[in-house]
This record gives structure tokens, C-alpha cells and sequence, in this order.
């Protein structure tokens, strides 16, 4: 099983967790402001790199609390996990594996 760190509670198995997209994805200061196509692009349009990925992550089963994750989607092996708000981890993706 899979255990993931939850930078508030500590290793888990993935069953507790829930995955919730990209993070630092930043929400369009005027919304209003953006045609359909910009909107549809911000809702939808996501990278999907092979390699290290920051993930939005949450505890579902525990403490119920968001926080970030670095995954390397080549290996499935999660890097670094750091709590909602916090600057990403520098972490170079060849240190990753």
C-alpha cells in the first residue's frame, strides 16, 4: 500500500487521502471579466507532465485539512507534501528519483 505523509498528521495509507487536481493553479482576479474561452481554459486546462507535479491533496478520512504534494507521475512516488499556502519545495526532478 501506498502511504502518504500528511504534513499534519504524519504517513498514511492512500485510502485516507483524496486527490483534488493541480495546485497553484491561481483563481482570475475579475472572473467576469474573461470571454468563454478563457474561463472554459481556467476550469479545465491542466498540465499533465510525466515527471515531478504539484498535486493538491486531502485527508479525507483524518484530518480533513488540504495540503500539496510534489508526485513524480513517472513513479508514483511522492516527493515532498507541504501544507496549503506554503511556496512550493525547490526540488529539482532528477533529485526526485
Amino acid at each position: 500500500m501506498l502511504l502518504i505523509t500528511c504534513p499534519h498528521c504524519g504517513p498514511r495509507p492512500e485510502l485516507e487521502f483524496r486527490w483534488g487536481g493541480e495546485a497553484h493553479v491561481a483563481r482570475p482576479a475579475d472572473p467576469s471579466a474573461l470571454d468563454d474561452r478563457a474561463w472554459s481554459e481556467f476550469l479545465f486546462v491542466r498540465n499533465n507532465p510525466k515527471g515531478l507535479f504539484a498535486e493538491r491533496w486531502n485527508h479525507a478520512h483524518g484530518c480533513q485539512r488540504w495540503f500539496n504534494a510534489l508526485r513524480d507521475t513517472h513513479s508514483d512516488k511522492f516527493v515532498a507534501t507541504y501544507p496549503a499556502g506554503a511556496p512550493r519545495p525547490d526540488i529539482a526532478a532528477e533529485d526526485a528519483r
